[in-house]
């Protein structure tokens, strides 16, 4: 988390004080939204995904400026008191400052703060800025808040930093014991024939040429996370072992910040979000709530539904000191829509 700039009660240009602009910037798309100072939100725009490690800071920035030009056209507004940024790839405190600093420079507002995107999902489904999020979409990530300020979080760059899971990670394991099976290396299972079929192939060997020759566009991996679900469901036991590995995960990753933040003995939402875990696999959920049941009993699992802008929005209401009713209206406005 970085903030830039000067203090809540100063307005930028013609902004009128505590009037906040929430920006929810993910690898496929950004959300943002200009809130008034009582909880109206007076403008919104959706762009293009936010991916600085591709394109670089400043061209993944000027994506997310179209956005919020046209919130700003549509608020009446030029600028705001406060900028709280939710973003991908905002992984480790020196890109933290690297983002605050490039949206700084736009002078979109008077004082901005950056955090992972993950926060956003976490403040999204709880009352309060206490508990723990995991998200698995693409990737997976886990942050902590406490409303005192201190936080818990994960590098969650990938193997390097000890990561496993997310969409990406389940399709690799499928696609590496399925063509174990079919090898002779590793034991059977129908992901050998299911893999290759989604694509209308007849064998692993098949889809690894295809792959490996990008005559299937590497993005179209993604793809492949659903049918080791349903393969699971099927009854398949490597499926299924993948399936519960990232539970394993998901519950390491939340009993960790559960316990960096003193809260494994008190009663904390554990809010679960990403494509992933929203889509609420019986087999995965089922798994989740009993190894929480045993290693966090006090954790409260639920899924978060609202869309991840309401949490940028609502850390950017408690930077600015707003009342309880700000932050209900707010709520309402996204989770009524």
């Amino acid at each position: 988390m970085t903030s830039s700039g000067s203090g809540a009660g100063t307005a930028a240009g013609s902004a009128p004080v505590g009037l906040v602009l929430a920006i929810d910037a993910g690898n496929s798309k950004t959300d943002v939204a200009v809130v008034a100072a009582d909880g109206a939100v007076v403008g919104a725009a959706r762009g293009g995904g936010f991916r600085p490690p591709a394109v670089g800071v400043e061209a993944a920035v000027d994506a997310v400026a179209d956005a919020v030009g046209r919130a700003f056209a549509e608020g009446g507004v030029s600028s705001v008191t406060h900028v709280s940024a939710c973003l991908a790839n905002a992984d480790l405190p020196v890109e933290e400052e690297q983002l605050a600093a490039a949206l700084h420079a736009r002078a979109w507002g008077a004082s901005v703060e950056v955090r992972n995107d993950t926060f956003a999902i976490l403040r999204a489904g709880v009352a309060e800025p206490r508990g723990v999020a995991v998200v698995c979409g693409a990737g997976i990530n886990c942050v902590g808040m406490r409303p005192d300020g201190r936080t818990a979080r994960f590098p969650a760059i990938g193997r390097i930093s000890g990561d496993w899971g997310g969409g990406w990670g389940l399709a690799e394991e499928a696609l590496w014991h399925a063509a174990r099976a079919e090898d002779g290396r590793g034991g059977p299972t129908a992901l050998a024939r299911t893999l290759p079929a989604h694509f209308g192939l007849t064998s692993m060997y098949a889809l690894i040429e295809a792959l490996h020759l990008e005559h299937i566009d590497t993005a179209r991996r993604h793809e492949l996370t659903p049918v080791l679900f349903a393969t699971a469901v099927d009854g398949d036991p490597v499926a299924r072992a993948i399936v519960d590995r990232l539970a394993d995960e998901v519950v390491a990753m939340a009993t960790v910040a559960l316990t960096r933040l003193d809260l494994l003995t008190e009663e904390t939402p554990v809010l679960l979000g990403g494509s992933i875990l929203a889509a609420r696999h019986p087999q995965l959920d089922d798994r989740i709530h009993e190894l929480l049941s045993v290693r966090a009993p006090k954790a409260v699992p639920q899924v978060v539904t609202a869309g991840p802008v309401l949490g940028a929005a609502l850390l950017g209401l408690d930077h600015v000191g707003a009342q309880e009713e700000v932050h209900a209206r707010v709520r309402a406005f996204y989770e009524e829509a």
